[in-house]
């Protein structure tokens, strides 16, 4: 199952407004850091703020936030908000009409199956992970390997 880059930035601006723990979040920083162009951010945030899990505040100083904890932000949630969750197959020349509804039972209850675990996970489990990631020690002989490719280089 492949998501769409809407939904992919969708959940990437959560986490970022997540990490920010209720401080009020610029879209021109979330762009910036994110590398995702001003407007597409602009435009998915409206998306997000009318879905009930940002809240934007207008003006100078304003920004968005999360409009509820991060550990009450289900991803599938987000998911369904963003993606089209109803697979309809069009039939070709030679099939009948009969099988089509049919198969498109099997790919709604596929694509149920899908986000039903996407709801097993939080925002706030996707905001710890990214926290971990950034706070990563590095390897010594990482570090050491750096070196030595830089000494051998120059």
């Amino acid at each position: 199952m492949r998501l769409t880059k809407t939904t992919s930035h969708a959940i990437r601006i959560l986490v970022d407004c997540a990490a920010a723990e209720g401080t009020l979040v610029k879209t021109a920083d979330i762009a910036e850091r994110l590398d995702i162009t001003p407007l597409n951010v602009f435009k998915i945030v409206h998306i997000l703020s009318h879905a009930g899990f940002l809240e934007a505040v207008r003006g100078r100083n304003g920004g968005v936030r999360l409009s509820s904890p991060a550990a009450d932000i289900r991803i599938g949630e987000v998911v369904r908000s963003i993606e089209a969750t109803e697979v309809e197959v069009e039939a070709g020349k030679r099939r009948t009409r009969s099988a089509r509804p049919q198969l498109n039972a099997i790919f709604d209850d596929a694509m149920e199956a899908f986000i039903s675990v996407l709801d097993q996970h939080t925002l706030a489990d996707m905001a710890q992970q990214r926290l971990r990631q950034r706070t990563k020690p590095r390897s010594k002989t990482s570090a050491a390997t750096v070196s030595r490719a830089l000494l051998l280089r120059g």
